[in-house]
């Protein structure tokens, strides 16, 4: 891609990066969250480096955005890669039990080796790793059962590093999002930009939108397997045919129909009705 439609800037990276690692010092344990409908594009690359010899836990959040056929195709593929995934909606608390108890048993793990050393046991010490805006600060609520961090669905809302206390055997560290500092994968990039996982000051709404429309061109609704035809004409009542098969027009066309002709808020219309889930479950990443 010759143009960067997604920007942001390092200096801010390097600062939350200087940040965590000092935080990765105190913990024994990495629980990185993912979004479930880009798994792959909300792997931080620098993921290995900075967590060395430490425990991992991977945990993919938004398992309700996607559809169960997705779910069994990446499952089976972390698992055929050597990597067990805990898939939960933080926003409901489903399967957030079991990444609590599997954050134990790791920490159980520690303490027995403490103890073998002579070393008293005490609570494992966890940090909450991931881009912003996956979920992170959701996931601990639901963890500790009630309202401890300011958590909402959009990037951004985590600014600074807070320790909480879940039970008697599980200490969680929340830390802001760490972005990569480069945008080698403009494509990564829009699919961050698109699921709400990065500022929106970072990118061109509208830009993002043609993107989306692109994207969506090549997928089916995952939910009961409309084309994007359907899924377009149905929640817009403007078809890929009446546009010549042109996003551009097709967009223009629904901004007439919908926003008095303004593209911009058409573009905005479309990324929010994907990002509820108004337009069904669609994955933007497959293996």
């Amino acid at each position: 891609m010759s143009t960067q439609i997604i920007q942001w800037y390092p200096g801010h990276i390097a600062k939350a990066e200087q940040q965590l690692s000092k935080s990765l010092e105190k913990v024994d344990l990495v629980v990185e969250v993912r979004d479930a409908r880009i798994p792959l594009a909300t792997g931080h690359p620098c993921l290995h480096k900075w967590i060395r010899n430490k425990k991992h836990l991977l945990v993919i959040n938004r398992r309700d955005m996607i559809s169960q056929k997705a779910f069994n195709s990446w499952d089976n593929w972390f698992k055929e890669n050597g990597q067990e995934a805990w898939w939960c909606n933080a926003k409901d608390g489903n399967g957030t039990n079991k990444i609590k108890e599997a954050a134990i048993k790791l920490g159980n793990d520690l303490n027995n080796r403490r103890e073998s050393r002579g070393m008293r046991k005490r609570a494992v010490r966890a940090l909450i790793l991931g881009f912003p805006n996956v979920g992170k600060s959701a996931l601990i609520n639901r963890l500790v059962n009630k309202k401890v961090v300011k958590s909402a669905r959009r990037a951004g809302v985590t600014k600074s590093l807070q320790w909480v206390r879940v039970g008697q055997q599980l200490d969680l560290l929340d830390a802001p999002g760490v972005l990569p500092p480069q945008l080698e994968d403009q494509e990564a990039a829009v699919k961050l930009a698109l699921c709400d996982d990065i500022g929106q000051a970072s990118y061109d709404v509208e830009s993002v939108a043609i993107k989306f429309l692109n994207i969506l061109n090549q997928v089916k609704n995952e939910s009961d397997f409309e084309t994007s035809n359907q899924i377009l004409e149905k929640r817009y009542g403007i078809s890929w045919e009446e546009s010549n098969n042109n996003v551009h027009l097709w967009l223009e066309n629904a901004a007439n129909y919908h926003t008095s002709g303004n593209t911009n808020r058409m573009s905005q219309r479309l990324l929010d009705d994907f990002r509820k889930r108004l337009i069904g479950t669609i994955s933007l990443e497959l293996p």
